[in-house]
């Protein structure tokens, strides 16, 4: 029947004499031929006018339809409405199989959130409690002027963008979104994306190994053309690779330094995009970054059903804290700071970083001590379960550790444990020969800690990343889920504070975190924010 009428409609359009006709059957007729003359000349007027009025309204009625069926409307654009249900019982399904991927339907969604009962103190349904949303709901309805390029961007068969991507799981999710938008910039193909050998983990998954590969192709195919393979004619035996691209780059210099290359070589490869490109884009480009980020990169079927077996395992006793506990060895290597397990421990990571002072990140001239206070350090288990504690965590409330190997092993939890017993980490929590085949994986073990702390009440922090940023934004995408970002360099002197109560730091440990708790927070408030870990105001609206 849609097809039917969008033809019927096409005809008013292009055939004009359609409409000329429709107008010779009624007395509108009368201003467009010639009358014929009257044998009564007091003849009353009256009726014809009326009914010109009545054709009058009834054409213009027609071709004001008619007119409003030719107005572009995106497919695959997630609109803003009234009446349009929460963004998570809305996508619940998986994605229909439709030519056009529906993105009313979000890639990845969390478990829904429990309605907490029981025999809980009014601190503690207050730590449940999960923030307003403020009816923000997802909106990546893009303009028009967008939509008309599309339809040529999207069919690009001359110019190929080729990127190499490193670093962790999160890290590479962010250097594959600014690869899909230097693309759409460039008006080229993309070439689905190159993961580097991960030296320090030792990981040699390639994209499809992590990502459903026709799902971010599905989902980007308004946007930008993604092929699995450079074509044989755009083959050379050696290739030009570009690194230098400075931080903070805009469309305009990406245009500029590269698009005639690009025109007369025809591939473009790129590597180390890592943070380079600009957080201030033109608003359609910001919708896409988020379109990239919460609906085309999802992960692989198998990583999704083992992600999912061991949240449900999580849910299915309800509610539960994740905590992302960055307690790895190379973190202390790398933020210059002190574990916190003793001397033993010190000694090692001290060795280490003498042997590779190349690993150091910045801050080069303060101690252990002052970067520490100055929020710069990884909370350690101590510190998060005193953070928790204070802000009103049950005691038996069920805590999942997300993150790697813990330094120091089953120690470097043991004060978190002795506060909160029921901690469990993926180990512990997946059955006989579940993690087998990812043992040596790290970047598929990220994306099921991602997926287990996404279906989380409460979601915690340690330290700051890029994991960090993901999760924030993809639980305010998805209604706001509750997310307490430490305030560790405001927080860290009360804990050194033995003479505080435990009464006086839970009351200050409170107001510190106030608005920290994963109510909206608009991105342009503060420009340098990413607005995939801030998709208000660009990708939600109320």
């Amino acid at each position: 029947m849609a097809r039917h009428k969008n033809l019927k409609n096409s005809l008013v359009t292009l055939y004009p004499s359609f409409v000329l006709h429709l107008i010779s059957l009624s007395p509108f007729n009368s201003l467009i031929s010639t009358p014929k003359k009257s044998p009564s000349p007091k003849r009353c007027s009256s009726p014809n006018l009326s009914l010109f009025f009545i054709s009058l309204v009834i054409i213009f009625a027609f071709l004001g339809l008619s007119l409003l069926n030719f107005i572009p409307t995106s497919q695959n654009s997630v609109n803003c409405s009234a009446t349009s249900p929460s963004p998570v019982s809305a996508v619940l399904s998986d994605d229909s199989d439709d030519d056009e991927p529906r993105l009313s339907r979000i890639a990845m969604v969390p478990l829904p959130a429990h309605r907490v009962s029981g025999n809980l103190t009014g601190e503690e349904r207050e730590f449940w409690r999960q923030p307003d949303n403020e009816g923000y709901r997802p909106c990546l309805g893009f303009s028009i002027e967008y939509r008309r390029e599309s339809a040529r961007v999207s069919k690009e068969k001359r110019r190929f963008v080729v990127v190499v991507v490193s670093g962790g799981l999160n890290q590479q999710r962010n250097q594959i979104i600014d690869a899909v938008i230097i693309a759409r910039i460039l008006e080229a193909a993309l070439v689905v994306p190159v993961l580097q050998v991960n030296h320090i983990w030792g990981d040699e998954s390639e994209f499809s190994d992590i990502f459903d590969v026709e799902h971010f192709k599905k989902t980007l195919q308004a946007d930008v053309r993604v092929v699995s393979s450079l074509p044989s004619t755009h083959l050379v035996s050696r290739q030009t690779v570009e690194t230098q691209i400075p931080r903070h780059a805009p469309p305009l210099w990406i245009r500029t330094k590269f698009l005639n290359r690009l025109k007369q070589e025809g591939v473009l490869v790129l590597k180390g995009l890592d943070s380079k490109l600009s957080k201030n884009l033109p608003l359609d480009l910001q919708k896409l970054r988020c379109k990239v980020a919460f609906h085309a990169l999802r992960y692989a079927a198998p990583i999704r059903e083992l992600g999912n077996r061991l949240a449900r395992r999580m849910w299915i006793e309800g509610p539960y804290i994740s905590v992302h506990m960055r307690l790895e060895k190379d973190v202390w290597v790398r933020t210059g700071c002190l574990s916190g397990l003793g001397r033993e421990y010190d000694d090692i990571i001290a060795r280490e970083r003498d042997s590779r002072p190349e690993f150091l990140t910045g801050k080069l001239n303060m101690s252990h001590v002052q970067r520490r206070l100055a929020g710069l350090c990884p909370l350690n288990a101590l510190e998060v379960a005193r953070l928790l504690k204070a802000l009103g965590a049950p005691k038996n409330a069920r805590i999942y550790v997300a993150g790697g190997e813990p330094f120091g092993g089953s120690s470097a939890l043991k004060p978190l444990v002795t506060e909160f017993p029921n901690v469990v980490r993926k180990e512990m929590l997946a059955r006989e020969g579940e993690l087998g085949p990812y043992t040596n994986r790290s970047s598929v073990l990220a994306a099921i800690d991602y997926i287990v702390s996404l279906s989380s009440e409460v979601f915690v922090p340690s330290h700051g990343g890029n994991m960090v940023r993901a999760m924030q934004g993809h639980r305010a995408y998805v209604g706001h889920r509750k997310f307490i970002k430490p305030n560790k360099r405001a927080m860290l002197p009360f804990i050194e504070g033995l003479a505080i109560s435990d009464a006086e730091f839970s009351s200050t440990m409170k107001k510190l975190h106030k608005n920290s708790q994963g109510q909206p927070e608009m991105r342009n408030n503060k420009r340098d924010r990413e607005v995939v870990a801030y998709p208000v105001p660009e990708c939600m609206c109320k």
